[in-house]
């Protein structure tokens, strides 16, 4: 019982699942550093970005709102698509 909820919590053997974390970090730093990105630098724009919302008041969650419809145009349908995928094969 207590393996079942572990296993769901997961997706998977926790081991398995830690696996493909692992592999897929290691394949999205190669493309990032590919493109010139380092931690430091994701680090360092996000804390900006938190100084610029800080800073901006109203007019950043603005801003925000802008770059999160920007962006949910294209993470919302692919979300959809993988969910009805997966609800298909059950």
């Amino acid at each position: 019982m207590a393996n079942d909820v572990v296993n769901r919590f997961f997706g998977g053997p926790p081991l398995s699942v830690a696996l493909k974390i692992i592999l897929l970090s290691v394949v999205v730093g190669v493309i990032l550093s590919a493109l010139g990105l380092d931690p430091r630098d994701i680090w360092q724009s996000l804390v900006d970005l938190v100084r610029h919302v800080w800073s901006m008041g109203w007019d950043a969650v603005l801003w925000m709102w802008r770059y999160f419809l920007l962006g949910a145009v294209i993470v919302v349908p692919i979300w959809l698509v993988v969910r009805l995928l997966k609800a298909g094969r059950a």
